[in-house]
């Protein structure tokens, strides 16, 4: 297991009158590979959740594993709790960071380099690699996330929002991480920006093997490129499962103030009305099959 939060508990202002409990008592595992999405509403806990995950936030319960090791507490294995637990830090937080990468909603506003290369190359430059390792790094990198060479010695204010989104990616992926944390990554973007970026995604997915974790508001997104989903809801983990475990409670997760993708709501109104077809169905390609079976067409 790559990413392991045990009992996890965090309050923004503890012990004072605005105190907040964002996230109570998670427990979750992520095994390496998966392509994983997080979902729920505003203030649901997605954001806190993810910032524990590369030790941004420090849980004021529990403890975060990184490969087997408490990033906060040594070994992992004596239950110490947090920031309570009074011990020393003993794990290398800045070598977590390159290898748990997160890239923030509207990364580009942390863009400030003349060019495009010299911006990918700022992480594996503080890595401490060599010059001609950090050139290979940045290119593979710009080139991996769709980043034409005639615009890497561009200035990064010069290029489109959809190719500074790219950039700013391509600066994580440089420093090789094994987990990839996405928050929002096509926010603001138009409908084929956004296509783009998670095709590219997907794609580092597939060809490097890393492990995505995917926070977005849209559920088409996360139905089309997640294995598996996770729904916050009030700092808690409401339903994790794969999207159709997930989506078959689209009703409960309108309580929540979340929606199924499209499909569901068409699949299962077409089953109201007599047709028998997969109401499990998340995908246009999903729906598409069982409506043609259904109705004698394959």
């Amino acid at each position: 297991m790559v990413l392991e939060l045990r009992n996890v508990s965090y309050i923004y202002s503890e012990g004072m009158a605005f105190e907040v409990k964002a996230l109570n008592n998670i427990n979750l595992g992520i095994e390496k590979g998966q392509f994983i999405g997080v979902i729920g509403h505003t203030g649901s806990g997605k954001s806190t959740l993810i910032q524990h995950m590369n030790g941004l936030m420090k849980p004021t319960e529990g403890q975060v594993l990184y490969d087997g090791q408490d990033i906060w507490g040594g070994s992992g294995q004596d239950g110490s709790k947090g920031r309570k637990s009074g011990r020393k830090d003993k794990y290398d937080l800045r070598r977590l960071r390159t290898r748990v990468g997160l890239v923030f909603q509207y990364p580009e506003n942390q863009l400030f380099e003349t060019d495009v290369i010299t911006d990918v190359s700022f992480g594996p430059k503080n890595q401490g690699l060599a010059e001609d390792e950090i050139l290979v790094r940045a290119k593979e990198a710009l080139s991996q996330t769709g980043v034409a060479e005639k615009y890497w010695k561009v200035s990064p204010f010069e290029l489109s929002g959809g190719q500074k989104r790219r950039v700013a990616i391509a600066g994580v992926l440089a420093m090789n991480p094994e987990v990839l944390i996405l928050d929002e990554p096509t926010a603001g973007l138009d409908p084929k920006g956004r296509d783009d970026i998670l095709d590219q995604i997907k794609k580092l997915h597939d060809e490097r093997g890393i492990t995505i974790l995917l926070v977005s508001h849209s559920m088409e997104d996360v139905a089309n490129y997640a294995d598996r989903i996770i729904v916050m809801n009030n700092g808690e983990i409401a339903y994790d499962g794969t999207p159709k475990e997930v989506f078959a409670h689209y009703r409960e997760l309108e309580q929540m103030g979340l929606a199924a993708p499209q499909t569901t709501y068409v699949m299962n109104e077409l089953a109201e009305r007599g047709l028998d077809v997969d109401t499990e169905a998340t995908t246009i390609r999903e729906a598409k099959e069982s409506i043609s079976r259904a109705l004698g067409l394959k």
